[in-house]
């Protein structure tokens, strides 16, 4: 089985608490993480969106495009709006050959406001979950028709956040919106990670292997705190430095033949967790796992040879 290694660069710029943030460019952040091992970069807020700016950038790093956020609202508009607003991103992410765009469902959630505490996080009735699961299916076939897969993300602070939600998201939606499993925000929403990949592993597509920081998520007060301020606090890190079991959860990935890539998704104060060194951690920490679970970890970057689909 074959796998790949990939990175967020919100370990160096985070965009909804500028500061925590390095103030590298972003050649500097692609020259950490590839230094590190990793063969990927999902895009981050200094990527240009433009693919003739961004493919020489990749190359020169010697990595490849693996992913990326969209900000979709599909729980409270029309899917008209969200697909004039991911259209230019989808002719960026097939240009430059990303597997697929990440959907974050950014409509009622509070994941960005740090006035409001986690436990004021928007719910779905069954019903609304229902109607807004077969919307996302809709707008998911939708963009594969494009040529551009989606990737589901469940996060903590919006409407698929805990392990019953997202099972109910996966009940109601179909095979056309694929899932992201991310077993830092299911373990912060008190989810069972091995049980979701049994449950859900036939629609994953896509991994973030965060970590997190039991004792923070256990300290926090979530009538009063929010979502960012346990970022602030270290709820995040990387594996190899946190409180999951990444060797167990690997190991259940292979089990069930998932290939594709695992991207280390950390956002953390750089000050205090310095990017680059845990890069290192993490990096070092899934080649122990993945070599044990089997996995041959592929480890070209940027295409040799690679004749870039723009004109």
């Amino acid at each position: 089985m074959k796998a790949k290694l990939g990175m967020s660069p919100i370990a160096w710029w985070n965009d909804d608490l500028p500061e925590l943030s390095d103030d590298v460019s972003l050649e500097e952040c692609l020259r950490q993480s590839r230094s590190a091992g990793f063969t990927g970069m999902e895009q981050g807020r200094r990527f240009p969106n433009n693919p003739n700016e961004m493919l020489p950038i990749l190359r020169a790093a010697d990595v490849t495009l693996c992913g990326g956020w969209f900000s979709g609202t599909l729980v409270n508009e029309e899917l008209a709006v969200n697909k004039d607003r991911i259209a230019p991103m989808i002719e960026l992410f097939k240009a430059v050959n990303a597997p697929c765009i990440v959907y974050g469902e950014v409509g009622r959630s509070i994941q960005g406001d740090r006035s409001k505490p986690l436990a004021t996080k928007p719910r779905l009735g069954d019903d609304e979950m229902k109607a807004y699961a077969r919307r996302v299916t809709e707008f998911g076939e939708w963009c594969a028709e494009q040529g551009m897969p989606l990737s589901y993300h469940h996060h903590m602070a919006a409407v698929v956040e805990t392990e019953p939600e997202l099972d109910a998201f996966m009940k109601n939606s179909g095979e056309g919106i694929p899932l992201l499993l991310d077993a830092g925000h299911l373990a912060f929403a008190g989810g069972d990670v091995l049980r979701a990949v049994d449950n859900h592993h036939a629609r994953i597509n896509h991994v973030h292997v965060k970590d997190i920081r039991q004792s923070v998520v256990d300290g926090l007060d979530r009538s009063k705190q929010s979502f960012l301020d346990a970022v602030a606090l270290g709820a995040f890190t990387v594996p190899g430095d946190g409180s999951l079991d990444f060797g167990a959860i690997v190991k259940r990935f292979a089990d069930y033949g998932y290939e594709g890539w695992f991207v280390v998704e950390a956002e953390q104060d750089p000050r205090k967790s310095p990017p680059l060194k845990m890069a290192e951690i993490g990096h070092a920490e899934l080649m122990r796992v993945m070599t044990a679970a089997g996995y041959t970890v592929e480890t070209e970057g940027f295409p040799k040879g690679d004749t870039p689909r723009v004109g």
